[in-house]
């Protein structure tokens, strides 16, 4: 027989099943029931994106379902992080890139604004002096009295050069030519026509016939002696040869590489061939109606630095090319002379263009266009001394450098047959210069008929600039621009 607390145990423990088994029947087996008796799905809840800052939310629950128990409509937040009981949680802001962005792009209308670089003091005081210059008193006052001819004898002579008759205060250069100078006669240079208009052509370059600006020149029998390269300074045996030097150099550029180039050669390390000039004629008929024969001396190729054995042709601005020619008492040609150079020359070279862009003005294309130029005259049987052209545009004296002040002129590179690659042009500045560069040097003492007189006294004057300049007298503003 069980004890009384035996008993009550029992009926506590039974209480507690029957307790647990109505929860259970009340909470979860009857609304089930309930549900699939009626057939009806619970409703499948959309979660729409929720705006920065503010909670997802979803739509309610569908349409009312009749005799269904509905209940306090609720929300589904799925999309919710578990919240743990008793804390507060907010949405972060939106995590936004800070990191460093490419600009946007700038889109400009038309050709970009160009800075305009400031002309250097001397070019403008040069530039105002020309604007001077416009008052015809003044010109004919800079300009030397036309020379006097006498009658053409009868038969062929040589007049000894005597004080150039052409010679002003301001232009002394060059001195009397020595009475013991050594000439040779040469009857085809300055023999007279007895008829003004027999057999005389005038100085122009054609196509058709490039060999109309002179006749052919016996070297051994011209006065273009050494004697008009005497301020060319003698080399040392210590210089340096080309090609080392140019090495050196192959750093620097521009001005700085033409300071350098224009140092080497007024010290006089100049091939020896280069101090031999060679002469270039023009024949024609003068304003008066008197023929003339004009003949300059010329640096048979172009200037180069070293020896005869190894030397490289060098380019130059034109401010350091200047001071070159003045400082050996010579000047830079003009087309006119050009073109007669490359007709009478001893040897014409063909244009060795090389692959165009900004290397063109590097050292090392320097040195690699004088190899080819090189290995051209070698092949072509071309000694040193020879009159060759062909090879290089020149920098030339024009006009032009009057009304472009702060530029350098260009002209030459002439094809087989006389005609040039470069027609003359003004683009670069000053003190541009690349691989097709050359600085031929024309002796400032020419000969009109035999008789010595400064060339800048010839090309400022307009009885003989015709036949030296395709466009007439060259004012002196042009010519100190280009000898400065």
């Amino acid at each position: 027989m069980e004890t009384p607390a035996a008993v009550i145990a029992t009926l506590a423990a039974s209480a507690l099943v029957c307790a647990t088994i109505l929860t259970l029947t009340v909470t979860r087996i009857a609304p089930a029931v309930r549900i699939a008796t009626l057939g009806i799905e619970p409703a499948r809840v959309e979660i729409p994106q929720a705006s920065l800052g503010a909670l997802p939310v979803t739509d309610t629950m569908g349409a009312s379902i009749a005799g269904a128990d509905q209940g306090p409509e609720r929300l589904m937040p799925t999309a919710l992080p578990p919240m743990a009981p008793g804390r507060d949680y907010v949405l972060a802001d939106p995590v936004i890139d800070t990191r460093p962005q490419d600009p946007a792009p700038t889109i400009i209308a038309g050709r970009p604004p160009v800075e305009a670089v400031p002309r250097p003091a001397h070019i403008v005081a040069l530039a105002a002096a020309a604007r001077s210059f416009t008052d015809p008193a003044n010109v004919a006052s800079l300009r030397p009295e036309q020379r006097p001819f006498d009658a053409a004898p009868e038969e062929p002579v040589i007049e000894l050069a005597v004080a150039s008759p052409l010679a002003t205060s301001i232009s002394p250069r060059p001195a009397a030519r020595p009475a013991d100078l050594d000439v040779t006669s040469a009857p085809s240079l300055v023999a007279r026509a007895t008829d003004p208009t027999e057999n005389v052509t005038l100085a122009a370059l054609t196509p058709d016939e490039p060999a109309a600006l002179g006749p052919a020149f016996d070297r051994s029998a011209n006065a273009c002696t050494r004697r008009l390269s005497r301020e060319i300074p003698r080399r040392a045996g210590s210089a340096a040869g080309g090609q080392a030097f140019i090495a050196s150099l192959e750093n620097v550029s521009g001005t700085t590489r033409d300071a350098a180039i224009a140092r080497e050669v007024l010290r006089g390390n100049v091939p020896a061939f280069l101090r031999d000039l060679a002469p270039v004629t023009f024949t024609g008929v003068l304003p008066n109606g008197r023929s003339a024969q004009i003949t300059i001396c010329v640096t048979p190729d172009y200037l180069a630095v070293g020896s005869d054995s190894d030397f490289v042709r060098v380019p130059l601005g034109l401010t350091a090319a200047a001071r070159v020619a003045e400082e050996f008492n010579m000047m830079l040609p003009t087309t006119r002379m050009v073109d007669a150079i490359y007709a009478q020359a001893d040897l014409r070279l063909s244009p060795s263009p090389m692959t165009p862009g900004s290397q063109m003005s590097s050292t090392t294309y320097f040195m690699r266009h004088n190899a080819t130029v090189e290995g051209q005259r070698q092949n072509a049987g071309g000694r040193l001394g020879m009159l060759v052209s062909g090879h290089k545009k020149d920098l030339v004296l024009t006009n032009r450098l009057s009304s472009a002040p702060g530029r350098v002129a260009i002209y030459g590179w002439h094809r087989p047959g006389g005609n040039p690659i470069q027609p003359l042009s003004t683009v670069h500045g000053a003190e541009y210069a690349d691989y097709s560069h050359g600085i031929r040097l024309v002796s400032r003492t020419a000969f009109v008929n035999g008789r010595a007189v400064d060339l800048q006294d010839l090309l400022m004057d307009g009885t003989y600039a015709g036949l030296l300049n395709t466009d007439g007298p060259i004012g002196r503003p042009a010519i100190q621009i280009a000898s400065r």
